[in-house]
């Protein structure tokens, strides 16, 4: 039998509903939002930005040029950030080309869960690494507070295996920020706003390391 449930409007006004939607001022509301998210990315202009972000895609090509590949992980939205990068990686950004080795870690549910059952959830990506990292690849962790515990483990096995360490940041950088090889701290305590300024980041360097190694196709 279906159960399918419906719903019959009578076409009258909800007056609740309208003067709530006065009271939490939406449209002021989305433009703070808005006007927020481009003030985060306009800190990104200085030329301290452009240079860190230089220095990761150059990092990210090297290893690429050696037949290395790149490791990312985060947790939460950073989780999806890691991901987001991870695809315009192993597939493409905006070249058709050969797909380039990248393995995100917060991928694989079964893998996860089975570490974090085990060995407790500050391990899950470091057993990861160890188990799929070389010497010579890139290692890029995604937190906002810099003090994501399970990050802080996977840095400290990649540094151990000789696997270059990048963090993309937030806030004041955290612990992280003094234990990676390469920090790129986002100067603000919103998350959401961190985020963007990470996928934006994660964007650029895409398209750097896309026309490095195939700009002549």
């Amino acid at each position: 039998m279906d159960h399918t449930l419906f719903f019959f409007l009578d076409g009258r006004e909800d007056d609740d509903s309208q003067s709530l939607s006065d009271k939490n001022n939406v449209k002021g509301i989305i433009n703070r939002q808005i006007s927020d998210s481009i003030k985060a990315r306009e800190l990104l202009l200085a030329e301290e930005y452009a240079n860190k972000i230089e220095e990761i895609a150059k990092t990210i090509i090297a290893a690429y040029k050696r037949g290395n590949k790149v490791i990312l992980c985060g947790n939460g939205g950073s989780a999806s950030g890691a991901r987001h990068v991870e695809w315009e990686l192993a597939g493409r950004f905006k070249m058709e080309r050969r797909a380039l080795p990248a393995i995100a870690i917060t991928a694989n549910s079964a893998t996860v869960t089975a570490i974090g059952n085990d060995y407790g959830y500050e391990h899950i990506f470091r057993r990861q690494v160890e188990a799929h990292g070389l010497a010579g690849d890139v290692f890029i962790g995604f937190s906002t507070s810099g003090n994501s515990a399970n990050i802080l483990a996977a840095v400290d096995q990649a540094k151990k295996m000789e696997i270059t360490t990048i963090g993309f940041l937030g806030k004041s950088g955290g612990k992280l920020k003094e234990m990676v090889d390469i920090p790129l701290v986002i100067p603000s305590d919103d998350t959401p706003r961190i985020q963007e300024c990470h996928i934006l980041i994660g964007h650029i360097v895409c398209d750097l390391v896309e026309n490095n190694l195939f700009g002549g196709q």
